[in-house]
């Protein structure tokens, strides 16, 4: 079965220490819903358009099991304690195999 990424990528972040009630919010939701963090993106090289902000890799055991820690109480509860000084680019992807 094809696992589930959820990859975040933040082209801009006016106030880090602001991310923290996030942070605390959606760690253990993402836990909760399966999801493993593969990379909280402390360092970075980028080539090409890339930037050097945080990109955020978390690892589910399928797509479907990403899409529904997404959508689950715990993490949309997170989502409004994401700060308005915060750009993010969120995906949810499936593996090749």
């Amino acid at each position: 079965m094809a696992k589930g990424y959820w990859v975040s990528v933040y082209p801009a972040i006016s106030d880090p220490e602001a991310l923290t009630a996030y942070d605390k919010l959606a760690g253990p939701a993402v836990r909760a819903g399966g999801g493993r963090t593969l990379s909280l993106g402390s360092r970075v090289v980028a080539h090409e358009a890339g930037i050097t902000q945080r990109v955020v890799l978390i690892e589910f055991d399928s797509f479907e099991q990403a899409v529904a820690a997404y959508e689950s109480e715990a993490y949309q509860k997170a989502l409004v304690a994401l700060p308005d000084g915060v750009e993010r680019d969120f995906r949810i992807i499936d593996s090749i195999d």
